[in-house]
């Protein structure tokens, strides 16, 4: 049976929340432009399209979307109209996880309230908090479960971390990482795997034990990989860098979702993940910020070594019988497949690169590339 959409009523809706840089069409380097580029966007896209903590970026959200196809569309209606924008003002979009060129700390940052209240308690982590990260948000249908299923996602964190590196260019070096956004994102205090959790009210205990010390300032600023969302009734995974292209952010998104189901199933049947060790853990998601999906990668159960090739077609495998559910099967088999022959976009970034040495042809490829349909 299927509902309006063509979905089983089981198969949980997904979204997307995308942050881009904007650029400076002819240095290349970071403009801090997003209240002009906000305001523009916002005459099609209206809440859709918002600002972010630092004035280098604005940050797209889109609706629940039920499919593949619809979540692609979406994700490459709202790049279009942010880069629409973007040009009215005199900036250009890119889809990158730090910022390969120029000098952009400290950060200008947004007068929101919020922001300002950021900088106060974070102070350094702040100013150079100049990264782009993709959330996917997928629908739960209830707390009490959410915590369970992120105990379940734990274990392939290291997978998504490494398929979406497209960061290897930061202030002018190549760092040697495929992911520097996640090396500097988890200077954050609470930031990284989430621990594993017996139940929501443990879940709860902790949370409110953080936001009480000060070392969070509210429940909405969690800066975990996995956390239950405040605001909507959904797990939001945060593990990765934006990616190039639109098709490969609904690619993240559909992984993620068979994931999810994946890991429902087993809270079904009693099993409440697996309680790996966190230096482990830890460890594996290092190593695949720094190596993505080349060279090797950490089995962060055991932590033995294995060629990081291996890493998507054990996420295959273990999702195999979700995207049967969901539909997306043979779409994400042959997505996979193309991102193995193409790279991942830390790939595509160094490729460019080593024609002519150039950055500025990096940030121009991105720029061509961030609205574009597919992978190149």
């Amino acid at each position: 049976m299927t509902d309006s959409t063509g979905l089983c009523p089981s198969v949980p809706l997904m979204g997307v929340e995308e942050e881009h840089f904007l650029v400076d069409p002819l240095t290349r380097e970071v403009v801090p432009f997003a209240g002009d580029v906000v305001r523009k966007a916002a005459e099609d896209l209206g809440d859709l399209v918002s600002g972010e903590l630092g004035r280098y970026q604005v940050e797209t959200k889109t609706p629940p979307c039920g499919s593949f196809g619809e979540l692609h569309g979406e994700l490459r209606r709202l790049r279009t109209a942010v880069e629409a924008a973007a040009v009215a003002v005199g900036s250009r979009t890119a889809a990158v996880g730090a910022v390969p060129l120029g000098t952009p700390i400290p950060m200008p940052v947004s007068d929101e309230p919020r922001c300002v209240e950021q900088l106060r308690d974070y102070r350094g982590l702040v100013d150079e908090h100049v990264i782009c990260a993709a959330h996917v948000h997928v629908g739960v249908p209830d707390r009490e479960r959410a915590v369970l299923v992120s105990n379940h996602l734990r274990r392939w964190l290291p997978h998504l971390i490494a398929l979406s590196a497209n960061s290897p260019f930061f202030c002018g070096r190549d760092t040697g990482y495929a992911s520097w956004r996640r090396m500097m994102w988890q200077r954050w205090p609470v930031s990284g795997p989430p621990p594993y959790f017996s139940s929501h009210d443990a879940y709860e205990r902790l949370l409110t034990a953080l936001v009480d010390s000060g070392t969070l300032p509210d429940r909405r600023t969690l800066f975990w990989d996995i956390r239950l969302s405040s605001r909507y009734p959904t797990i939001e995974v945060r593990a990765a860098d934006v990616p190039v292209t639109a098709e490969e952010s609904a690619l993240l998104a559909v992984l993620v979702r068979a994931l999810t189901v994946t890991a429902l199933r087993a809270v079904e049947r009693g099993d409440t993940g697996p309680g790996l060790s966190a230096e482990l853990l830890r460890a594996a998601c290092w190593r695949a910020a720094r190596d993505g999906l080349r060279g090797e990668a950490m089995d962060p159960g055991t932590g033995r070594l294995s060629p990081a090739d291996g890493l998507l077609p054990s996420l295959l495998r273990h999702i195999g019988p979700a995207l049967e559910e969901t539909g997306d099967q043979e779409t994400v088999v042959a997505l996979l497949r193309r991102l193995t022959a193409t790279g991942t976009g830390a790939d595509r970034q160094r490729a460019v690169h080593a024609r002519r040495g150039s950055l500025h042809d990096v940030v121009d490829a991105l720029v061509a590339r961030s609205p574009a349909v597919g992978l190149r």
